[in-house]
Order: C-alpha cells, then sequence, then structure tokens
C-alpha cells in the first residue's frame, strides 16, 4: 500500500523533523502550514532531495473549509491519506487564568484541539474500512504540559493537550474494528522555536535542569516516536500514549 502522510504544522520543528524521517521511511509527504511558507518551501525541498514526493499546503488546520482543501489537495497530487500526524499547535504569552482574554482562549482551543479532531475526521473518512478505505494510522502530538498543568505559564495551552489525551484515547477504541491505529505522543521540554510564542526563546534552557536526564530534547528525538507509532513495528499499539521527556 502506498504511505501518503499529512503532518499538520510541518515547516518548522517538530512537524518538520517528523517530515523529513518521514522522507527516508518512503512516504508521499503533504507538509501543511499555516502562515511561514518560506519555512514550508524550506522543509519542502529538503524531503524532496531525500527522494520523497512531497508538496507544501497552506491551512489553517482551526477552518474546515480550509481542512477540506488540505484533503482535497492531498487525494488529487499525492493519493488517500494513510497516515496523520496532528501537530500544528498555538500557545499565548506566559500568564495566569485571571489575565486570559476570551479571544486567546478561543484560538487555543480551536487550533489545538477542534482542528486535530476535525483533521481526524476527515482522515477516518478516507482510511476507515467502514468508508471502503484501507486502513491508517494516526498520531496527535500531545505535551507533558498535559500531566503537570503549566501553573503560572499557561493553563489553558495544558488543558488543551489534556483534551488531546482523551480524544486521543476514545477515537482509538472507536476506530480499532475499522483498521485504524491511534495513538499520541507527550514531548516535554523541546528546543524549537514554538516556546517564542510564550514569551520565552530561551525556556527549555531555563528550564532543562529540572529534567531528570539534565537536557531538553531535540525534534529529531519526537519525531522518531512518531514514526514508530505508525510503523508496522507498531502494529499491536493503539490508544497509547508515549512520554518522551527525559523522564520529568
Amino acid at each position: 500500500m502506498d504511505k501518503v502522510i499529512v503532518i499538520t504544522g510541518a515547516s518548522r520543528g517538530i512537524g518538520a523533523a517528523t517530515a523529513l524521517l518521514a522522507a527516508r521511511q518512503g512516504y508521499r509527504i503533504c507538509i501543511n502550514y499555516h502562515s511561514d511558507e518560506g519555512a514550508a518551501q524550506h522543509t519542502l525541498q529538503q524531503v524532496r532531495e531525500l527522494g520523497a514526493e512531497a508538496i507544501a499546503v497552506r491551512a489553517d488546520v482551526s477552518i474546515e473549509d480550509e481542512i477540506v482543501q488540505l484533503f482535497s489537495r492531498v487525494d488529487a497530487e499525492l493519493g488517500p491519506v494513510t497516515a496523520l500526524v496532528n501537530n500544528a499547535g498555538t500557545n499565548g504569552q506566559k500568564s495566569r487564568v485571571e489575565q486570559m482574554s476570551e479571544f486567546r482562549l478561543l484560538s487555543v482551543m480551536k487550533t489545538n484541539v477542534i482542528g486535530p479532531i476535525l483533521c481526524a475526521k476527515h482522515a477516518i473518512m478516507r482510511m476507515s474500512t467502514a468508508h471502503g478505505g484501507k486502513g491508517g494510522v494516526i498520531v496527535n502530538v500531545s505535551s507533558i504540559a498535559a500531566r503537570l498543568g503549566s501553573p503560572n505559564e499557561y493553563v489553558d495551552y495544558a488543558a488543551s493537550k489534556g483534551a488531546i489525551d482523551t480524544f486521543t484515547t476514545g477515537l482509538a477504541v472507536e476506530v480499532a474494528g475499522e483498521g485504524i491505529r491511534v495513538n499520541g505522543v507527550r514531548p516535554g521540554l523541546v528546543h524549537t522555536a514554538f516556546h517564542a510564542l510564550s514569551g520565552d526563546p530561551q525556556r527549555v534552557s531555563k528550564l532543562e535542569g529540572g529534567v531528570p536526564m539534565g537536557r531538553g530534547g531535540q525534534p529529531e528525538e519526537i519525531a522518531e516516536g512518531i514514526i514508530w507509532l505508525l510503523s508496522p513495528q507498531a502494529s499491536y499499539t493503539t490508544g497509547a500514549i508515549l512520554d518522551i521527556g527525559g523522564g520529568r
């Protein structure tokens, strides 16, 4: 079966690292991005240099109409999706709950919770044997914050990732009999540009002393876990959430 993967938020960080590793595993790749076309094109060039057939598609995954267009592009240019990595996410400035606006909360929840659910919906419509598909795999990118709560930083983000953990558990059971496996990864402190969204680009370096392994992670280390969960080596694994956080 041809392997066709959609990776949301794949222009940089964990998403880009996953795209590069998927290229080495023989996937046809859709690099989804929200706004940074330059970064997306750079990742696209890298995966093509590795011999992968790939496209970059701009879409806001919190808006269903744009998700529909995203999957339609994949259908037409790469073929039916067999793997989905729900990686796109956002965050707000470091703050306490009483400082958070309704706009911020809606933005975080739409991108981090509604977006992955909608992307899974459209992937399932193509993968599920109940819809004439041949099966597939979904990996949701959560966060160690779902366990720790991120007090005094971004409780809303942590709550959104807690919702993703619950979604992963429920969806895995719902589609287990339809040829689809659903798992999650919970990255810990990882050296990516994502932390700049909270106003502290050096956050990982400041906090890595509190990680039992004594360092922050690299995007490639998270990508390895994602690709394993997508692979036949994880064929009996569904509903699992893999912590990749250096023991934190």
